[in-house]
């Protein structure tokens, strides 16, 4: 699925979110920025947006960015190219729940829109612990269903309407842009995934909500 809608992926992105999510990036990067990590996987790279964003304010960073799909990570490796981040970005085709990296062999680990297409959530959070060093941190940054009756609801009629109809035309995979309002729905709410969090062993869990709750920024440490 996601390997047919990469061409179309990143302007729909832009479009549906009215480009916030530039903005909910850019502060995902101030955090990881402030702990100044030698080593960061972006994992769920996708187009590689946020892989991007950290190596051009991070310089000193080395990025790994891993993504299931070969045809997104076709596009992340062309935008790496023309930007001329190849000696700082490298991508990798793999499995978050499956990693092929050794064991605390990370400082920072950040995920931008992915831990809600784990098939074992649990499972991709434990590779995540496992891979991290001790002190190291996991950023997410991932969509949610906002708290308040009236946003909740005209954001119920733009999820489940607007955005299925446009993405379909657009994207020509209809079945996508179902997918993606009813992966929201059925991702645990904030709560729920902070205590997911701490069970496999995280500590030091914080969340923020971004844009009235459509979104959310987690941290927490290893």
């Amino acid at each position: 699925m996601f390997d047919n809608i990469a061409p179309t992926y990143d302007r729909l992105n832009h479009l549906f979110s009215l480009s916030i999510d530039k903005a909910w990036r850019r502060r995902v990067m101030r955090k990881v920025r402030r702990m100044k990590p030698e080593r960061v996987l972006d994992l769920a790279t996708g187009t590689g947006d946020l892989a991007i964003k950290m190596s051009k304010r991070m310089p000193n960073a080395k990025i790994m960015g891993v993504d299931l799909s070969e045809n997104m990570l076709a596009i992340a490796a062309e935008k790496v190219r023309r930007q001329g981040l190849e000696d700082h970005i490298a991508l990798y085709q793999g499995d978050a729940e499956n990693l092929e990296l050794g064991d605390s062999s990370v400082d920072v680990v950040t995920v931008a829109f992915g831990v809600r297409n784990f098939e074992n959530l649990e499972r991709g959070l434990s590779e995540i612990y496992r891979t991290l060093r001790e002190g190291g941190k996991l950023v997410v940054l991932e969509l949610s269903v906002p708290r308040n009756r009236l946003i909740r609801w005209f954001y119920a009629q733009y999820s489940h309407r607007i955005l299925p109809s446009i993405g379909a035309m657009i994207s020509k995979d209809k079945r996508a842009y179902i997918y993606l309002p009813e992966s929201i729905d059925e991702f645990p709410s904030p709560e729920r995934f902070s205590v997911i969090l701490q069970s496999v062993g995280f500590q030091r869990v914080k969340r923020r909500s971004q844009s009235f709750g459509v979104a959310h920024i987690y941290e927490a440490v290893k």
